[in-house]
């Protein structure tokens, strides 16, 4: 990971950003992944107990196995 800090608006984009994302190996992505879940589950335990969510069309695709 990229540890320098920037201080320009133009690395705040959400193509900046990708970008950045894409730099990373797959371990590295996992570990943010793992740590951005933990983040959500100390701020709301109840997210495993969620199961029946439901896509928002336009929003997210979500895939299964048939």
């Amino acid at each position: 990971m990229d540890d320098r800090v920037n201080h320009n608006w133009e690395e705040e984009t959400i193509e900046a950003k990708a970008r950045w994302f894409q730099s990373l190996t797959v371990e590295e992505r996992m570990e943010i992944f793992c740590e951005i879940t933990e983040l959500a589950l100390s701020a709301n335990p109840d997210l495993m107990d969620k199961k029946d969510a439901q896509p928002i069309p336009g929003r997210v695709q979500v895939l299964s196995r048939t």
